[in-house]
């Protein structure tokens, strides 16, 4: 005739009569008349309370009881406000607006309650927060790098300048979204511009500028790309720089292009909060037919320089002849020095025995050979 039911120590009871809540039913042993239970006309929902949160088709009637209330503790957030629950200090929960409730026991609950409209999450948990599995769907962050600095802009407004670390911030209620730029030296390669030059030849010059970012809100907020806005400068610059040169002076003086290219990059980028650090001429390709034509100007002008240096040394040594023979005429003694030296010059190695008389020793010398000619003794 009765019906057991039995709610243990970590359970309530929900007891409907003809589908109207009627009792909470805390932990023990319950008889029912089998009728009313065979019927359903009676109907006990057992709910487990280590499931620390309480969610239920009619939680809105179930509040209202003040045995269910007393055991439940009732969040209740508008569309600005977050709340983060903590089960016995490890996070459990990050709420949205709405009502939430939750089984005041067996596990200890600490409730933090928020106003998103203060933009940003300051906590002493901040990372735990951030890795919680779900945190995304109410928080956005960022992190910064300490060679970075990122602007943080509220509904398209920016509002703060953010350092180093990590910050966080509650979304849904603002826009929020930031803008990182890298403060590091940065290289930007302009490549393969063709230009012509004052003499109406047309090549292509590679360009290396080395740049720096010093004011991010100008960089931001002045320019929608500062890299593309140096590149498109550095472009106009180079063009200018060349195209008042001819194609010796630009090959004979590369570094002056560079100079004139920082020069006037630098006054300009420096309104968006860019500096030039260095500029320099990587690259300049000349076209196939003007390679050939320089070529053959460079070999003609070597073979001037050979041929000017070969007549120099000719010229020299002519003149040195003509210097010692006066030398020789002026000093007889050493004429005759210079004649004993040609003739141990002529016998290195032969076995000749002459005897010489008084006389100049090339008469001598000539008598001899004659002699030797004619078979005289």
């Amino acid at each position: 005739m009765f019906g057991m039911v039995r709610i243990k120590s970590y359970e309530f009871g929900l007891l409907f009569r003809y589908g109207d809540f009627r009792k909470l039913l805390i932990p023990r042993n319950y008889r029912f008349c089998s009728k009313l239970w065979s019927s359903k006309r009676a109907i006990v929902e057992i709910v487990n309370t280590l499931e620390t949160r309480f969610e239920h088709p009619l939680l809105e009637v179930l509040i209202r009881h003040p045995a269910v209330r007393e055991r439940l503790e009732v969040v209740e957030l508008n569309d600005m406000q977050r709340a983060i629950v903590w089960k016995d200090e490890r996070l459990a929960y990050i709420l949205g607006p709405g009502r939430h409730a939750f089984w005041k026991a067996p596990a200890v609950l600490r409730i933090e309650l928020f106003d998103a409209r203060t933009l940003r999450l300051a906590h002493d948990r901040l990372d735990a927060i951030v890795n919680f599995a779900g945190s995304s769907k109410w928080l956005t962050g960022v992190d910064v790098a300490d060679y970075e600095e990122a602007l943080l802009l509220k509904d398209g407004r920016i509002v703060e300048r953010l350092g180093e670390g990590r910050h966080v911030f509650w979304s849904g209620v603002n826009r929020v979204t930031w803008k990182a730029v890298d403060r590091r030296e940065q290289v930007a390669d302009v490549a393969g511009q063709e230009i012509m030059t004052s003499d109406k030849v047309t090549l292509r010059v590679n360009l290396a500028v080395v740049y720096q970012v010093t004011d991010a809100l100008k960089a931001v907020t002045v320019v929608s790309d500062y890299a593309q806005a140096l590149y498109r400068e550095a472009q106009l610059a180079l063009r200018a720089a060349v195209g008042t040169r001819s194609l010796d002076a630009l090959l004979a003086d590369k570094e002056s292009v560079g100079g004139e290219v920082r020069n006037v990059l630098s006054g300009r980028v420096a309104e968006f909060g860019v500096v030039v650090r260095s500029v320099g001429l990587k690259d300049i390709i000349l076209p196939g037919e003007m390679k050939t034509i320089l070529n053959q100007v460079i070999e003609a002008e070597k073979s001037a320089q050979a041929n000017l240096i070969k007549r120099r040394e000719e010229t020299a040594a002519t003149r040195s002849q003509v210097n010692t023979a006066k030398l020789l005429a002026e000093n007889p003694i050493l004429a005759r020095m210079k004649e004993l030296e040609m003739i141990q010059e002529i016998l290195a190695g032969a076995k000749v025995t002459f005897v010489l008389g008084n006389g100049e020793l090339t008469s001598q010398i000539r008598r001899l050979t004659n002699a030797e000619e004619s078979g005289d003794d």
